[in-house]
């Protein structure tokens, strides 16, 4: 049974940093593309980053690149997105997703997700 639980949301300022972790179990991931998406409220989720290990290659948002980065620790099947320089607009539930290899499109897993607040 693939679980993701993300952690460390939370109210930050606008201009603040905050660090979300998603850990994976059930599976071996090393071989998986992690991402991270979010959902404001009225609106429909959207693509932030992604991951893949065994290419160790990542992806961002356009909009997003040069604030977020995301990374993993394959060792801990842990991956993080660091969201520096924060804006209201940022303001959403931020989900972990995970995309088995054989797929190369929808991701197949996904948390619960965590509550993420900038405030101006």
């Amino acid at each position: 049974q693939v679980q993701l639980v993300e952690s460390g949301g939370g109210l930050v300022q606008a201009g603040g940093s905050l660090r979300l972790s998603c850990a994976a179990s059930g599976r071996t991931f090393s071989s998986y593309t992690m991402g991270w998406f979010r959902q404001a409220p009225g609106k429909e989720r959207e693509f932030v980053a992604a991951i893949s290990w065994s290419e160790a290659n990542t992806y961002y948002a356009d909009s997003l690149k040069g604030r977020f980065t995301i990374s993993g620790d394959n060792a801990k099947n842990t991956v993080y997105l660091r969201m520096n320089s924060l804006k209201p607009e940022d303001t959403a539930v931020y989900y972990c997703a995970a995309r088995e290899p054989s797929n190369k499109y929808e991701f197949d897993y996904w948390g619960q997700g965590t509550q993420v607040t900038v405030s101006s």
